[in-house]
């Protein structure tokens, strides 16, 4: 087994062993067998060495390139990472090039025609590593001319998710010298790259000129927008590649915590290098029927791709549709719920009826379309009777035992009733109003059966209240009150305060709470610089980058009472319609999505603390802005042998051979 020149250290032993270290030697001979063996943690040091081009044919940076096939040799058998993904070709290939490993080489087959005077380039990313212990080979680029020169300008940037700045990683990056707004649409891209785990990307062998850039999530591998599902960015500035004589520092390790020395290494500095794409995918205006749902017999389900002003025209084909509804849509219209009024149709397993909606043609104009369906009950009537049969006799069996023991018993089977639910906790927020969800549409709602107390010393006193429907939400009411901190409540609802369509009643509720006092909450306040006339949405978010709270603001400052204490995250969006969504981008309408921003920092709260924050949207850059504990998509760990040898060192206790 191969050990570090330092390993067998001894103290001054005589040259002729006796008995008993002859026994030491056996067992020494015994452990150095046991080395030997695969997965011992003491095995021999694992190789740091990456892979070594010896030649390549044709030459890199061979210029007067004829062929279409690229051989790299190598110093050790290699291997090639998921090429399809990480190695990316420029000019894009319209038909995929053939990449393969074979033993100690690669092998490139282009595809394509090659275009006259042009510099290729063959991206291989970090895709290269040794075949044993996967040391990569480092970003390298294989690059040739059919021309008489080479280009080496280079261009690099940032894509991140425009709605909450998560870097996008594998999305292709192109370049068009056409700087026509059609091009993006209509040619495929000049130059293209992929971003990393971060977002970034680069992308060189580009001629001296102006450009446009685009970001595409390229889903029918034609490197040109063809679908709205594919997901883009784009911007007007003109990229205008160029360079400079510059100086970075590198930091040479002695270890993984310590550092040996410092250098200044001269370098050429392509620009630019700070590109911002802010990536969005598009509404999908295309409609038409995904499907039709009855999960339930007294109401069906239309679930469309988009939503329309006219809402379907259904007419029965084995039943009277004429108000035999009550329908429901969502906001956007795509989705339309259909309860049936009457039992008898509840209780019909099929529902036959011809449908009239608008729907997209093949051309993308909305046109009416008419279907014929059958839309079916999940359970039928028949499964249904038995199941309520057999509910019966156990209910029957129950009262029978009650009445043999002299127990109380019923004589009437009750009806199941309508049961709202009632989000109400036991210590509310004051800012937290209580919400009364229905399962079934009503016919009535009676608020003298509602009623609301308040807890003043040791004395209940009528409190006001204000029941109103809920905006946005189908059968779903709030409860407005004046919550009091550190005030007790009691909410008391009576028998047949709801009643639905089909008579059913809910039954009484009672349900007392107390709201916290202010003293368990702390108040963020955000001085937002540079918005101070601009409608801004601001949200406070938890350790999932969900939104807890949120707010409008139109003066810059952004106010957030009865928080809990806890760790928060911030975001901002500038809500350019003022909607108060925020809202994605259209190409064809030269529409970004609305810009969003977040606070870079955690937001740690105590109870009873005050914050006031200063938030400069722009005093970062939006790859450095969205903090690292929130953020999912994280950095890929570049592959360290290094790392892995330095790390068995210290389990054994041992110097490292790599330190100085």
């Amino acid at each position: 087994m191969a050990r570090p020149a330092n390993w067998a250290n001894r103290q001054n032993k005589p040259n002729r062993p006796d008995g008993g270290m002859l026994w030491l030697l056996a067992v020494a001979a015994l452990a150095v067998a046991s080395c030997a063996k695969m997965g011992q943690p003491d095995g021999g040091w694992y190789d740091e060495t990456p892979p070594r081009i010896v030649r390549t044919t044709p030459e890199d940076q061979g210029v007067n390139v004829k062929g279409k096939k690229i051989n790299i040799y190598f110093d050790e058998y290699i291997k090639v990472d998921n090429p399809t993904e990480k190695v990316v070709i420029s000019p894009p290939q319209i038909e995929q090039a053939e990449v393969v490993a074979s033993g100690k080489k690669i092998v490139v087959e282009l595809k394509d025609s090659l275009r006259p005077n042009t510099t290729y380039t063959v991206d291989f990313s970090d895709a290269i590593t040794d075949n044993n212990e996967g040391n990569p080979l480092g970003n390298y680029t294989y690059t040739f001319s059919t021309g008489d020169h080479i280009d080496t300008m280079e261009v690099a940037g940032y894509v991140l998710n425009a709605q909450n700045l998560e870097p996008i990683k594998g999305i292709l990056v192109g370049l068009y010298d056409n700087l026509s707004d059609t091009a993006f649409t209509k040619e495929p891209m000049l130059r293209v790259s992929r971003t990393d785990s971060r977002g970034k990307f680069i992308i060189k062998g580009i001629a001296p000129g102006d450009y446009r850039i685009y970001a595409l999530q390229d889903a029918d591998n034609n490197y040109v927008f063809s679908q709205k599902s594919e997901q883009i960015a784009f911007t007007h500035d003109i990229i205008t590649p160029s360079f400079k004589p510059d100086v970075r520092q590198d930091t040479v390790w002695r270890d993984s915590l310590h550092i040996d020395s410092i250098a200044r290494v001269s370098y050429t500095h392509f620009l630019p290098d700070d590109i911002m794409l802010r990536a969005f995918t598009e509404v999908q205006t295309n409609r038409y029927l995904i499907k039709t749902e009855r999960t339930e017999p007294d109401h069906f389900t239309l679930f469309f791709s988009y939503g329309d002003s006219l809402l379907p025209v259904v007419k029965g084909l084995n039943f009277d549709e004429r108000d035999a509804f009550l329908t429901e849509a969502t906001e956007k219209r795509d989705t339309i719920t259909y309860w049936l009024r009457d039992t008898m149709l509840v209780n019909q397993d099929t529902l036959r009826m011809e449908l009239k909606y608008m729907a997209t043609d093949t051309l993308g104009v909305l046109r009416m379309q008419t279907d014929t369906m059958d839309i079916l009950a999940k359970e039928p009537y028949e499964k249904r009777l038995k199941r309520m049969a057999d509910e019966y006799k156990e209910w029957k069996k129950k009262q029978d035992r009650a009445k043999k023991r002299g127990k109380e018993y019923e004589t009437e089977m009750p009806g199941k009733g309508l049961e709202p639910k009632y989000d109400v906790a036991s210590e509310p927020d004051p800012d937290k109003n209580i919400i009364i969800t229905l399962p079934t549409p009503l016919a009535s709602v009676d608020t003298s059966r509602i009623h609301l107390y308040s807890k003043h010393d040791t004395l209940w006193y009528n409190s006001p209240f204000v029941l109103r429907p809920k905006p946005g939400a189908h059968r779903t009411y709030e409860l407005l009150g004046e919550w009091r901190p550190g005030i007790e409540y009691s909410l008391e609802v009576d028998t047949m305060a709801f009643v639905d369509i089909y008579g059913k009643a809910s039954p009484p509720n009672k349900q007392g709470f107390k709201v916290k006092t202010e003293d368990a909450y702390a108040t963020i306040l955000f001085d937002l610089v540079g918005l101070a006339d601009t409608t801004v949405v601001v949200q406070l978010l938890n350790s999932q980058d969900a939104v807890v709270k949120e707010t409008v603001t139109t003066n810059g400052r952004a106010e957030f009472f009865y928080i809990n204490p806890e760790t928060y995250y911030a975001r901002l969006f500038i809500d350019s319609n003022k909607n108060g969504v925020w809202d994605t981008g259209e190409y064809a309408a030269d529409r970004q999505a609305e810009t969003t921003y977040y606070y870079p920092e955690k937001i740690e709260c105590k109870a009873k603390w005050d914050l006031t924050l200063t938030w400069n949207p722009n005093g970062r850059s939006l790859n450095l802005q969205k903090p690292m504990e929130i953020t999912k998509q994280k950095p890929e760990k570049e592959k360290t042998i290094k790392r892995r040898n330095q790390e068995r060192a210290e389990k054994l206790g041992i110097p490292y051979p790599g330190q100085r």
